[in-house]
């Protein structure tokens, strides 16, 4: 498990939420056609004025629900009568990024390695990045992240600087190499079943296999990518939260939150604990 340096059996947990989106664009079907993709598929962006994107959302409810959690996941109560059986668990540090993520395609880009190098003094065991979608009652933990197809302008109007294609064809592409999907290492059928049982069965938890091609997805897509590249498990998901902002919907944002990330150290320590066991079983 990662840990702080002097701390080797704690699990970390990094937490991310994002800025409020402040830009707005449309985009629709034209004859300007690249080179990687059919002239039927193919986009053109028309950039409007900088009004705020959703105007009707001026709080972004990821970073409220991100920037209160706990330094450490608070004892099991057995509040739910579904919850699994317990599972043993070493203290779970939760560690918040101190500031709310601007929304550009650029900067996230650039941030996301420094999650995964040794963050504040600590190597972190997994991440969630949290974000908001639409007027949905709903929330959502997403199984994969998608490298092209990113067609709506960031807060600064700004498409990834490769265009909304990507370049697959170009060695020096920094995802040249990388799939166009990559899914998380993270056991996401069983993280949500732990997810369900830690909750209210009146919330609706769901899986998604599709995070939006906008800041969401691509900031997962980042990690995951990173991640890729050094060889190294891909422990990262995503967390999809209505963009209701009220102190009542923050509240249950804030403890979905905290059952997610119980929900993920269960499932891994329970993985740690089955290959322990078949490797004593093969020797």
């Amino acid at each position: 498990m990662g840990s702080q340096i002097n701390d080797p059996q704690e699990l970390v947990v990094l937490v991310t939420g994002f800025l409020v989106i402040t830009s707005s664009a449309q985009s629709y079907t034209g004859n300007t056609r690249n080179p990687y993709m059919t002239q039927s598929s193919a986009r053109i962006i028309l950039l409007t004025t900088r009004q705020p994107f959703r105007p009707q959302w001026p709080v972004n409810p990821s970073w409220e629900i991100a920037k209160d959690l706990p330094p450490y996941l608070p004892p099991l109560q057995a509040k739910y009568p579904n919850a699994r059986g317990t599972v043993e668990l070493p203290p779970v540090r939760i560690l918040v990024h101190p500031e709310p993520l601007r929304v550009n395609y650029k900067f996230i880009r650039d941030i996301v390695p420094s999650f995964w190098d040794t963050y504040q003094g600590y190597n972190v065991d997994a991440v969630i990045h949290i974000g908001m979608t639409g007027p949905r009652t709903f929330y959502q933990i997403e199984r994969r992240a998608h490298r092209r197809g990113y067609r709506i302008v960031d807060v600064d109007l700004q498409l990834p600087e490769e265009g909304t294609y990507g370049k697959p064809e170009d060695p020096d592409w920094i995802w040249h190499d990388q799939p166009d999907e990559i899914i998380s290492d993270l056991d996401i059928d069983d993280v949500h079943k732990r997810w369900q049982a830690h909750s209210s069965k009146d919330i609706d938890l769901r899986i998604s296999e599709n995070p939006g091609r906008f800041l969401c997805d691509w900031i997962y897509y980042c990690s995951l990518s990173h991640l890729l590249k050094a060889s190294r498990p891909k422990k990262v998901c995503f967390f999809h939260v209505p963009c209701d902002a009220s102190e009542r919907s923050v509240s249950q944002g804030r403890e979905l939150a905290l059952n997610m990330i119980r929900a993920i150290a269960e499932s891994e320590v329970l993985l740690k604990q089955k290959k322990s066991e078949q490797n004593g079983t093969e020797t």
